[in-house]
């Protein structure tokens, strides 16, 4: 077992590892699949040994097999393959059993395989993991990584194979997937004009039976939605607006018997607007039902967004709403301890919140604002990383200025220079019309990941 000054390294396997690496193999991976594990662990040791290159197989370019070691003493291996559509695949990483729990070895490794897809222009990496095997799932969800699906009995009867992913992306994506600034609001009356434009402008292409008829009928049954009766199909309508109240997406929500609650329609004309509607409108249904699903045609980063945030794919519906098109049905659980109120930050804060440099989190008196509580567990989230915070108390300002005389502006946005650039910032972002609503402070400290 490792001990303080323990010195860890890893290295590629040499002839010597073989015995070592096929032993840790057949015992790790016998539980969970089938197959000769022997074999196995034989052919992808000499495809490694030989120079990298499968000569059987013909998706990868290299398969390489590293050793990390506890002041070298053999204690886990690593089996990365470069594939040819541009991602690495962990297959797969294993601790030996002695060594488990200890300096954060597979940790080690895990960022040792990102590092190397990064250097080789990876786009992502990917793996699969037993569901059952509860401690391999729990060690790649706490690093970051998204499932994708799920598929019973794929590698060995009875149990349920997990595909997880990691994307590498660049600081410009992370951009343009955050601005502009959007606020998702309670559908309007006023905002009849837009949201009609936007639905014709949009839904045909995926749907057809798009009419004024149509139209109508959707904004008739958000005029029942105070009537809450099921026979009557009322809808609750959201909106995507930007800080001039222009329009960027639209959610009608409609609850059906046996408490499931229907988004249809479910668009928006920007990356920011999808994220938005997505993150913000299943909290805002909790009281109607248990899941929330739709009926859409995503895109790739809007698919992206959705696993993230821990959508299901249910369906695949060829040509169910328009014939050149697969509408797929996705969904999410809203009740349970795991489901959680969701808040949207830019990358750089999330990073500063994690450190727990930043504390504070600033927002202004929105309805779905107002009701959250001390004590209450928020999944802060930007487009690839998330972080669950405690609120540990809500404070109330009539304005920014007000706040900023009783607030730590460090604690807001650690990275500025000045009160006055902080103040420059938040009027930005929420003009005067919504500071009116009144500015609420947060109070949180980040939650660990166990």
């Amino acid at each position: 077992m490792a001990s303080t000054h323990s010195r860890i390294d890893i290295r590629e396997a040499v002839h010597e590892d073989f015995d070592f690496i096929v032993e840790l193999m057949v015992k790790a991976l016998e539980p969970y699949y089938g197959g000769d594990h022997r074999a196995h662990a034989k052919r992808i040791f000499s495809t490694h040994i030989s120079g990298g290159t499968d000569k059987i197989g013909h998706f990868s370019f290299e398969q390489k097999m590293f050793l990390i070691t506890v002041d070298e003493e053999r204690a886990g291996v690593l089996h990365l393959v470069g594939k040819r559509q541009g991602n690495y695949k962990i297959s797969p990483i294993i601790i030996a059993p002695h060594f488990r729990g200890t300096r954060g070895l597979g940790t080690h490794l895990l960022r040792f395989a990102e590092e190397y897809a990064r250097k080789h222009n990876a786009r992502q990496i990917y793996c699969t993991v037993a569901e059952q095997n509860h401690s391999a799932l729990q060690f790649f969800l706490r690093n970051g990584y998204v499932v994708s699906g799920r598929s019973d009995s794929h590698y060995k009867a009875g149990i349920t194979e997990v595909m997880l992913y990691k994307l590498f992306t660049s600081e410009d994506s992370d951009e343009r997937f955050d601005r502009p600034h959007i606020s998702v609001l309670a559908f309007e009356d006023r905002h009849e004009t837009q949201v009609r434009k936007l639905l014709f402008d949009y839904l045909p292409q995926y749907f057809f039976g798009i009419t004024n008829e149509w139209v109508d009928a959707l904004f008739a049954g958000f005029r029942r939605k105070d009537w809450e009766d099921i026979n009557q199909k009322f809808k609750i309508i959201y909106i995507a607006v930007d800080r001039s109240d222009a329009v960027h997406g639209v959610v009608a929500a409609t609850p059906k018997k046996g408490k499931p609650i229907k988004l249809m329609p479910f668009i928006a004309k920007s990356l920011p607007a999808f994220a938005a509607l997505l993150t913000d409108v299943p909290f805002e249904l909790r009281r109607f039902g248990h899941k929330v699903y739709m009926h859409i045609t995503p895109t790739v980063d809007e698919t992206i967004a959705l696993q993230q945030r821990g959508w299901k794919l249910d369906a695949a519906m060829p040509a169910g709403y328009h014939r050149d098109h697969v509408t797929q049905q996705w969904s999410i659980d809203i009740k349970g301890d795991s489901f959680m109120r969701m808040m949207r930050v830019k990358k750089q804060f999330l990073q500063q919140i994690k450190a727990g440099k930043k504390t504070l989190e600033v927002r202004v008196g929105y309805s779905n604002i107002l009701n959250i509580q001390p004590g209450e567990r928020i999944r802060m989230a930007s487009r690839t990383e998330e972080q669950v915070v405690r609120v540990n108390d809500v404070r109330k300002y009539r304005s920014h200025a007000e706040m900023l005389e009783a607030e730590d502006y460090a604690k807001i946005a650690p990275h500025m220079a000045s009160k006055e650039a902080l103040i420059a910032l938040l009027q930005e972002i929420y003009p005067p019309k919504r500071q009116k609503l009144g500015i609420i402070v947060l109070d949180i400290e980040p939650m660990s990941k166990s």
